[in-house]
């Protein structure tokens, strides 16, 4: 996500982008105007996946262009976002699909270690009422990396720090979902490096308000098998993250994992949550970016 603020002027690389994607005229002070803009729920797109995408992947843009660009594809919502941000998100209609705390996020230091469950703890407790505030529902949370521990050690401290914040979850009606990562080429020492471990976890907390964030590059990275893998524990899966295997990239014809399928396994299980796009672009051009975004929520709106 870009630190510029959407009241800033926009560069002429920005301005020069907006226009071309013709998301209409730009305000100095105050971001991108709407006008031309499609309406959510478009009629190009089907209904059955509910389309997101994650912020930090395009930080080349200011939120508030993100939102109008997602909104002229049929986006109904951006991933990854902090409450200091939501006011963006309200103005601009725009769900927020996963979010994050207010304060520290670390995917390093997570629940595993207990050294790390008090400020951890003290931050879920202040996030989780101002999720449910503005509406939202979904937040995210991290293992941790094991640094020597085993996987028994963690999954008992896991639980141990997530029981001391579900009890506030459940009261506002927000889900944790923690996320799934691979430990083999992006995330080095990531304890929740498999599904395996992940509904473990699950099954000890017993919880409706915890679930797994099931990111389809990492676990394919990590173990394969992703479409039966859906298909055996998607009770477990909160929420999905996409991109290209290898790589990170574009989730077209150049990387082996065929998105419409999978989006098939996931809409036939009766998911209604978000997929969100969270792919990195190999393009140069940021317009071409922007196409690859389109182009990705053409490939999974099946």
């Amino acid at each position: 996500m870009s630190n510029a603020s959407p009241h800033q002027p926009q560069s002429a690389s920005r301005r020069k982008l907006l226009k071309q994607l013709g998301l209409g005229s730009l305000v100095a002070t105050s971001g991108v105007a709407t006008a031309g803009i499609l309406p959510l729920g478009s009629s190009s797109l089907k209904g059955n996946i509910n389309h997101s995408v994650c912020s930090w992947t395009y930080g080349f843009l200011s939120l508030s262009q993100l939102c109008d660009i997602a909104r002229s594809i049929g986006i109904g919502a951006i991933d990854l976002v902090k409450p200091a941000d939501f006011a963006i998100l309200k103005e601009k209609n725009i769900n927020c699909s996963m979010c994050y705390t207010a304060g520290e996020t670390s995917l390093t230091k997570g629940f595993n270690d207990k050294n790390h469950h008090g400020w951890l703890i003290k931050d879920y407790v202040e996030a989780i009422p101002l999720v449910a505030k503005a509406g939202y529902k979904n937040l995210i949370c991290f293992s941790g990396n094991r640094n020597g521990m085993d996987d028994e050690t963690g999954l008992r401290n896991c639980k141990e720090g997530l029981q001391q914040i579900l009890g506030t979850a459940e009261k506002f009606g927000v889900t944790l979902h923690m996320e799934l990562f691979n430990s083999k080429v992006d995330h080095k020492d990531y304890m929740a490096d498999k599904s395996a471990w992940g509904i473990e976890l699950c099954k000890r907390i017993g919880s409706p308000n915890f679930k797994l964030l099931y990111d389809i590059y990492h676990m394919q990275v990590n173990e394969g098998d992703v479409i039966r893998t859906i298909q055996d524990h998607h009770q477990w899966f909160g929420h999905y993250h996409t991109a290209g295997v290898p790589g990170r990239h574009e989730i077209d014809e150049t990387q082996e994992l065929f998105y419409p399928a999978i989006m098939r396994a996931i809409y036939a299980t009766g998911y209604d949550g978000y997929v969100a796009q969270e792919f990195i672009s190999s393009k140069k051009d940021p317009q071409d970016k922007i196409e690859s975004l389109r182009k990705a929520i053409q490939i999974c709106d099946i």
